[in-house]
C-alpha cells in the first residue's frame, strides 16, 4: 500500500510541475521551440547518428528530449506517467511539426501499453531518485531492447544533492540525516 500512496503523490507532483517547467529557464522552452537542442553533447556523441533508428525515451517529461532526437532523425516514442506531461508534448510536437508518438502509462505498466521492440532505450537526469524499484525497471528496459540494441542513461551524481541551491557549498548530508554548515 505504501508503494501505491508513493506512485500517487509521485503522479500528482509531476502533473502539478509541468506548468512550472514550461516557464523555467532550466527547461528554456522558446529556445528548443527556435529550433536548438535540449540534449547535452555527452548524449549527441555517446549515440551519434541516430537517422532513422527507433528510440524509446523513459520518463520523458514533457518531450523535449525525446524531439530533440526526433530533430537528430531517430523515430521515436516518448513515455511517461504524468498525463499533464503527454498532453504538453503532443502539444509540442504538434508547434514544432516534429514527429513522435507520446505515451501516458507507468513505466512498470509499459510493456501492457506498447509492443514494439527499439534500436536505443534512453533516459536521463534526475529519473533514477524518482524509481521506487530499479530491480522491477531494469526488465521494462531490456523487454524494449532490440537483440544489438543500446541502453543509454545519463544521470546526476548523488552529491549534487547535497549542494545549496547556489551550488556553491555542501549544505545537506549525504545521507539526508543532518544539515552540514559552511
Amino acid at each position: 500500500m505504501d508503494n501505491i500512496k508513493h506512485i500517487s503523490a509521485n503522479k500528482e507532483l509531476w502533473n502539478k510541475r509541468v506548468a512550472v517547467h514550461l516557464k523555467s529557464d532550466f527547461y528554456d522552452l522558446p529556445s528548443f521551440k527556435a529550433g536548438n537542442t535540449s540534449l547535452n553533447n555527452i548524449e549527441l556523441q555517446a549515440l551519434g547518428n541516430v537517422k532513422g533508428k527507433s528510440l524509446l525515451h523513459l520518463q520523458c517529461h514533457f518531450g523535449m528530449d525525446t524531439l530533440s532526437w526526433a530533430r537528430e532523425g531517430a523515430i521515436v516514442t516518448g513515455v511517461d506517467f504524468s498525463a499533464a506531461a503527454i498532453e504538453e508534448a503532443g502539444l509540442l510536437a504538434k508547434e514544432t511539426g516534429l514527429d513522435a508518438k507520446f505515451i501516458c502509462s507507468d513505466i512498470y505498466d509499459l510493456p501492457q501499453n506498447l509492443n514494439e521492440k527499439f534500436d536505443i532505450v534512453f533516459t536521463s537526469y534526475g529519473v533514477i531518485g524518482w524509481l521506487p524499484d530499479l530491480d522491477k525497471w531494469a526488465p521494462v528496459i531490456s523487454h524494449f531492447l532490440n537483440p544489438e540494441g543500446v541502453f543509454f542513461i545519463a544521470e546526476f551524481h548523488p552529491v549534487l544533492w547535497m549542494m545549496d541551491d547556489g551550488f556553491s557549498f555542501l549544505k545537506h548530508s549525504y545521507f539526508n540525516a543532518m544539515k552540514l554548515s559552511r
